[in-house]
């Protein structure tokens, strides 16, 4: 039996993950667009670190000749270089690629570099099945994991030794060895038999979601499970464990937190829940004009700017729809320029764009305050005419979160992707569906993140133009539920 150190950590999650990707393959949900954004971060993130060790040799990947990779791996080591990039061994009947393998006198370190923030449990179990394999054909040293610093913030060069911190791992690494024969072991007895009969459970998010979510799950009810409850607390998993897999099936008198028992209450029933007097009152603290606002963001985990940290939120565009006293509604919208840094000219054209007077609307208000404080502390220039906003600010979701409005069809919940298709169903013009190649904020997010690497100048346009549809929907949707609520509340 052969493992790389990716199979060993699959296992340690699930076994039968690890059965299923070696047998059963086929079943493995797509990767959705987020997954293939960390997988690109996590390649930029390894190619930077490999400049703490500058003028290393790289051992260059070729899936269909591994052994030409190890071959090559061991002729650096007899010829005596020092660093080694994507070093490649098979030991002890594990396949591994060492990140960064760095010669320290007679014996090595190993590097793996991670594009998190912190060091995370299953980063020790990846190293730890390094060091079990490479223990006997190398005289180790010490074990570290590279990860980002996210107080370090961009000030000029890039600084890579402030960006990167490398925490010695080694001690922790040491202490799981003995366990590692009797997991390979176990492991090799459970691909020797058939499908194993594991249950469901919280292991299948945990470290990771598993790409055999859609497999396991699959006779679990799509629109009636205990795991569209919200506000649960955790109870989801009690009353799996206790044979109720439906929300219908769920007791009267079963022990639920408010919020939950409601949504069960609701779901049954499918009453829809209307406190005209609470919308009313929400309502009424709502000044004209009213500014339907809201940003969008960006992340990098190596920063391209000036005052700029690792993944920070970085606001690049935003949609604004003005609604006036008298019904007249207009828009005004801003998308920066992919190739520098847009956050000073959507403040200078935000503060121009916001009107005077009148409430600001944001749908869950505290992000669009959370980047207005951000700005004003990287932009001190602007900070007192940003801060001013704040106060200004009213949030849509406000009788929502709070249940003065409550459908049966929101699941407990109360996001815009969830409340706009409820109150406005098979409405095209609502639709984020009808969209272009941005349907969501991870969208985005994702895409403006990478667009100044697209050479293709028609493809930038045509992402641009879906940037700007994806936004203005965003703020068109708060205008409708704003005028569906003033609807509700006649008569």
């Amino acid at each position: 039996m052969t493992l790389s150190k990716s199979q060993y950590t699959r296992a340690l999650q699930c076994y039968k993950s690890l059965w299923l990707y070696k047998n059963r393959a086929e079943l493995r949900d797509m990767p959705d667009n987020q997954q293939e954004s960390l997988f690109s971060t996590g390649y930029q993130v390894g190619d930077l670190a490999k400049n703490l060790f500058p003028d290393g040799a790289e051992i260059t990947f070729d899936s269909s000749n591994f052994d030409g990779m190890i071959q090559k791996t061991k002729e650096l080591i007899e010829s005596g270089t020092s660093v080694i990039y994507e070093a490649t061994f098979k030991a002890n009947g594990i396949f591994v690629m060492v990140d960064i393998l760095v010669r320290n006198g007679v014996k090595w370190d190993i590097y793996e570099v991670k594009a998190s923030t912190h060091v995370k449990d299953y980063h020790i179990d990846d190293a730890s099945i390094q060091w079990y394999a490479l223990n006997e054909i190398l005289d180790l040293n010490k074990a570290y994991i590279v990860h980002i610093n996210n107080q370090y913030t961009k000030k000029g060069a890039l600084n890579i030794r402030e960006l990167f911190f490398m925490q010695d791992i080694t001690e922790l690494v040491e202490q799981k060895q003995e366990q590692i024969p009797q997991k390979l072991s176990e492991i090799e007895n459970v691909l020797k038999g058939s499908e194993p009969k594991i249950e469901i459970g919280k292991h299948c998010f945990d470290p990771h979601t598993c790409d055999f979510y859609g497999y396991c799950w699959k006779d679990m009810p799509k629109n009636n499970s205990v795991f569209d409850l919200s506000y649960a607390m955790g109870k989801q998993w009690k009353l799996f464990a206790d044979g109720i897999f439906t929300i219908d099936a769920i007791p009267e008198d079963y022990p639920l937190g408010t919020r939950a028992a409601m949504q069960v209450k609701h779901h049954k029933s499918g009453d829809i829940k209307i406190d005209k007097p609470k919308i009313k009152e929400f309502l009424n603290t709502i000044e004209y004009p009213i500014n339907f606002f809201d940003f969008e963001t960006f992340q990098n985990a190596i920063p391209r700017f000036d005052n700029q940290r690792p993944y920070e939120q970085v606001p690049f565009q935003y949609s604004l729809h003005i609604l006036h006293e008298d019904g007249t509604l207009k828009h005004k919208e801003f998308l920066g320029d992919e190739n520098s840094d847009p956050r000073e000219p959507l403040i200078k054209q935000m503060l121009s764009d916001i009107t005077p007077t009148g409430s600001i609307m944001a749908y869950n208000q505290s992000f669009e305050i959370t980047q207005i404080k951000n700005l004003a502390k990287n932009f001190p220039q602007y900070s007192k005419e940003l801060l001013a906003l704040i106060e200004r600010f009213v949030d849509l979701a406000y009788p929502f979160q709070n249940k003065h409005y409550y459908h049966p069809n929101f699941k407990g919940k109360y996001s815009i992707k969830i409340v706009l298709p409820t109150l406005f169903l098979n409405d095209d013009e609502l639709d984020y569906k009808k969209l272009g190649s941005i349907q969501n904020g991870g969208d985005a997010m994702d895409t403006f993140a990478n667009l100044y690497l697209l050479k293709d100048k028609s493809k930038r346009d045509t992402i641009r133009k879906d940037l700007l549809a994806y936004c203005r929907l965003d703020t068109l949707a708060m205008v409708r539920i704003w005028e569906k609520l003033i609807q509700l509340t006649r008569g």
